[in-house]
């Protein structure tokens, strides 16, 4: 895990497309902003896990994977 400190208002860029800016920190929370081309799909990893494990059901289960929601949902 790459770990780096950044003030409000500094970015890390992802590859050549996708963009983290930290726009608050305060009381322990930190607000990101993410910039990322629509093909990108971004989740918070609670939601992913939550997808990914329904999806794991549904096979197991002989079903049809659940579709990931949109991207714009999240963004």
């Amino acid at each position: 895990m790459l770990v780096l400190t950044r003030k409000p208002g500094e970015s890390v860029v992802i590859g050549n497309s996708v963009r983290v800016t930290v726009i608050e920190s305060s009381s322990g929370t930190v607000r990101l902003g993410l910039v990322a081309p629509a093909e990108v799909s971004i989740y918070r990893e609670e939601l992913y896990d939550e997808i990914a494990n329904a999806n794991l059901a549904a096979v197991e289960q002989g079903r049809q994977p659940a579709r990931r929601g949109s991207e714009e949902e999240e963004r």
